[in-house]
């Protein structure tokens, strides 16, 4: 199965960089580029891509804001990509926002082009990108200036039984079903439906929000 790819970058050469590599992969598809929020929005409304690569600063419209406008679209807009944030920096509010919109992770730009293909194919899959040990240090960055939210988040947390209380706290942990399978004895197909059901129940997208809510809500605070 190909995945569809889109490159959202003010910069000619990232997006021709970008491009040439990942269309290089046989399971890889780039349909289109965009050197703005604006345009990758309306270029991604048209293509439907399964993934969008969203630089984070652009003029126009940043990153921020197309990924909001994706992945919450108007009424009458069904498709929704999911949407993998390029940053030159590993710590950013811009980024942290974006996983709270529902973006699937992010990637430094100057990551080694194996990684690259590996957080699109990893993003395509369903899952959040791979290195949560460094979105955790970004949310928990971030949540260190920020009280948690005791309100609204730490209700939503009562619908949750106590095996699923447990596995959302090691999701944002960072730590993969096969090591949350480890930590709990439990088979890693078990760990991946109590995973599935947290998300339903909380009404998130993927880990990457999971992580997000378990921080806000005071499940997980930093340091921990």
């Amino acid at each position: 199965m190909t995945t569809r790819v889109i490159i959202v970058d003010d910069q000619a050469m990232v997006r021709a960089g970008f491009a040439a590599l990942l269309a290089a992969q046989s399971d890889i598809d780039v349909v289109g580029e965009a050197p703005d929020g604006a345009q990758g929005v309306e270029l991604s409304r048209r293509t439907h891509p399964d993934v969008v690569l969203m630089d984070v600063r652009m003029p126009e419209m940043d990153g921020l804001e197309a990924a909001r406008r994706l992945l919450s679209p108007p009424t009458g807009v069904t498709h929704r990509p999911k949407v993998l944030m390029l940053t030159t920096f590993d710590v950013d509010d811009y980024v942290y926002e974006a996983l709270r919109a529902g973006a699937s992770g992010f990637l430094l730009k100057d990551a080694p082009p194996a990684d690259l293909i590996a957080a699109v194919r990893v993003v395509a899959s369903g899952d959040a990108l791979l290195a949560p040990s460094v979105t955790r240090r970004l949310i928990a960055d971030f949540a260190k200036q920020r009280p948690a939210a005791r309100g609204r988040p730490a209700l939503r947390l009562k619908g949750l039984t106590e095996r699923e209380t447990e596995v959302l706290t090691l999701v944002a942990r960072g730590q993969s079903n096969t090591e949350i399978a480890r930590t709990l004895v439990l088979a890693e197909q078990t760990v991946k439906t109590h995973v599935s059901r947290v998300l339903t129940k909380l009404d998130l997208r993927d880990r990457a929000q999971a992580v997000v809510f378990a921080y806000e809500s005071g499940l997980v605070t930093p340091g921990e």
